[in-house]
């Protein structure tokens, strides 16, 4: 061995040095709350001494358990599934998980990539936002033994498990209630993205239903942002008839349209009335307040972690026992409209 190689530590370097078997240290490494405190300070000592790194790979294809979790979500930049990421991130890390978090993006073009590198890795759970539409990869994933928690959506088949609510629900419900407070005249601003499309084909088919008449829409490259509810608004003056309520398919959309309008003159809601979605944090802070869609992403979070923990303790992926948690929604009534 020349000087500048370095030897690399071994499982039973660690286990000479802490004055135990290997079994133990691997005991140790797999499930440290098993290993009597004294004997795991010894074997922490000498993990740190030796610098040994363990190979959790090799460790979870002996247990079946790689002790990986893929989560993957659309986007993290202004996002109404940062509590979700959050709840399930410390949750999952608190029982000794690794978190892997991919990025899909809004038209979740780069989700069939991310699923294939968690299969390869044998994630023990893949943890979605939205369905998988691939049928090739929906088959693949059901034959999978790893837990698939589809969430933010509930398909009326699961590959697994699911935990959400109806997007469609939502956009039903927001049709309603802008019909109740009397508005004639609606506009869609909805992002180009499968979940906001469904809460804006819920709508426009609930309002034809109710009135005969289809509202006006349009939809925006996702994700959306602040200046594209600034831009949109020009639209929205020209468009015939004009508009007294605009329903958008996020917090930050309708955030910039209500400053456009604003600056325009216009008055928020007398002159043109504002539905959001999210529930972001400045929703509530607004000038006016945000009339906007509530969904408890901390929960969705809880309850798919929950999954996540009765399969970790051996239960068996069966098709008749597909779990499916609706943590529905709430339309939150701010001063917009």
């Amino acid at each position: 061995m020349s000087m500048n190689e370095k030897k690399i530590a071994r499982l039973d370097d660690v286990a000479r040095l802490a004055g135990v078997s290997t079994a133990t240290v691997s005991r140790y490494i797999n499930a440290p709350d098993v290993v009597a405190e004294a004997t795991a300070e010894r074997i922490r000592q000498a993990i740190e001494r030796t610098g040994y790194i363990p190979n959790l790979l090799a460790g979870g294809l002996a247990s079946r358990r790689s002790r990986l979790v893929a989560l993957l979500v659309p986007d993290i930049t202004h996002s109404i599934y940062n509590l979700t990421i959050e709840a399930m991130s410390d949750a999952l890390s608190d029982d000794g998980y690794v978190v892997m978090l991919g990025l899909t993006g809004a038209d979740d073009a780069r989700a069939p990539a991310l699923i294939e590198a968690a299969l390869a890795r044998r994630a023990d759970g893949i943890i979605l936002t939205g369905s998988v539409a691939d049928p090739r990869l929906r088959a693949r994933l059901e034959r999978d033994d790893a837990t698939v928690i589809e969430t933010w959506n509930l398909p009326d088949r699961s590959i697994d498990a699911a935990v959400g609510f109806s997007h469609t629900e939502v956009g039903q419900a927001v049709a309603r209630f802008v019909r109740q407070r009397g508005y004639r005249y609606p506009f869609l601003l909805t992002a180009d993205s499968p979940r906001a499309k469904a809460r804006r084909n819920g709508f426009i088919a609930d309002w034809i239903a109710a009135t005969g008449a289809s509202p006006g829409d349009a939809v925006l490259a996702s994700p959306t942002r602040f200046g594209m509810g600034r831009t949109a608004f020009a639209q929205l003056r020209a468009n015939t008839p004009a508009p007294d309520v605009v329903i958008c398919s996020s917090d930050w959309l309708a955030h910039g349209l209500i400053a456009e309008a604003q600056s325009a003159g216009l008055r928020v809601p007398d002159d043109l009335a504002v539905v959001g979605f999210g529930n972001l944090p400045f929703a509530a802070e607004m000038q006016p307040a945000l009339t906007t869609v509530r969904i408890d992403g901390a929960r969705i979070g809880r309850e798919a972690v929950a999954i996540l923990r009765r399969r970790a303790t051996g239960a068996a992926r069966k098709p008749e026992d597909a779990v499916r948690v609706d943590v529905g929604f709430e339309i939150v009534v701010g001063a917009s409209a």
